[in-house]
This record gives structure tokens, C-alpha cells and sequence, in this order.
């Protein structure tokens, strides 16, 4: 599984809006590469931010 997709069931699995750390800890996935992959979702638009720093799937 490439980490694009272990982020996307991350946000599946919490079920509710995560901040970019909170991904890091429940993925095991470096945090600079969780917001590269944010940067990228969000560009693609199948993501979104409720609040500020909190990023959820659409």
C-alpha cells in the first residue's frame, strides 16, 4: 500500500477531522511526507479543511 492511500484509510478509519500529526502518529508515516500528500489531495480536491489545520476527506 503506498502511503497516499494508508493516509486516505487513515481519515477513514478516525472518522473524524485529524491535523497533519495526528495522521504522522496513526499512519506511521513521517509528518513531512503527510503534508506533502495533504498538498497533493487537496490540489486533486478529495480533500477538504473544515477548520483550520484539520483536513478531513470529502
Amino acid at each position: 500500500m503506498d502511503s497516499e492511500t494508508k493516509v486516505i484509510e487513515t481519515f477513514k478509519a478516525a472518522g473524524k477531522p485529524l491535523k497533519a500529526g495526528e495522521l504522522a502518529d496513526q499512519s506511521g508515516i513521517d509528518k513531512k511526507e503527510i503534508d506533502k500528500i495533504l498538498k497533493k489531495l487537496k490540489k486533486e480536491d478529495r480533500i477538504e479543511s473544515p477548520q483550520r489545520c484539520y483536513y478531513q476527506i470529502k
